[in-house]
């Protein structure tokens, strides 16, 4: 039922969004050298690498310079893309990776293999079932807002946001049905609303 329900609002979305898909277009190609569309890989449903589809939000090949951003504070980050990171918006085309069936609407964000890497067993379990938004989603919302104030993000993020993050995570993993999937996008947009 969770994988209809991925489906059928994942295709709504994309129809229903997509005259602001071309106005984000057109602010991405006027702000910024460089593609509309940013395809990262990302570790996905039981350690499989797939590409994750975003709005880019940086200058082109500004991920060479690290994978961790930090807010305000990154110089990689555009004009336009600063605003859609703030609002969320550059993650609307994982709407695709939902409909290919490799993500759900609800589930952990999918990491990049090297914090992957540094899971244990039991954290692991999270690869169960990426998703566009989980409780973790919703509770570091500012996630670059706090690295862009650690003097070492890379270190602030593997010991203490990755562990947390997890923990939540495991809040939807060990509880997914129905009932929570439907908790967990009314609370993401209550937060992208606030």
């Amino acid at each position: 039922m969770i994988r209809f329900c991925d489906v059928f609002f994942s295709l709504l979305g994309l129809i229903v969004l997509s005259p602001i898909f071309v106005i984000i277009a057109l602010c991405i190609v006027l702000d910024s050298r460089g593609g509309v569309f940013y395809r990262q890989v990302r570790v996905g449903r039981d350690g499989k690498d797939f590409r994750l589809f975003k709005f880019r939000s940086m200058a082109s090949g500004a991920d060479k310079k690290g994978l961790i951003t930090v807010g305000a504070k990154d110089s990689r980050v555009t004009r336009v893309g600063y605003f859609l990171r703030k609002y969320k918006l550059d993650e609307l085309p994982q709407l695709l990776n939902v409909v290919r069936g490799e993500m759900s609407l609800v589930g952990p964000r999918p990491e990049v293999r090297k914090y992957v890497d540094m899971y244990t067993v039991e954290q692991r379990k999270v690869l169960a079932v990426p998703g566009i938004t989980d409780y973790a989603s919703i509770e570091y919302a500012d996630e670059n807002t706090i690295l862009g104030q650690a003097s070492d993000p890379d270190r602030a993020y593997v010991e203490q946001i990755m562990p947390d993050k997890i923990r939540y995570n495991m809040k939807y993993i060990n509880n997914r049905c129905l009932k929570e999937y439907f908790k967990i996008i009314f609370l993401t947009l209550m937060k992208i609303v606030k």
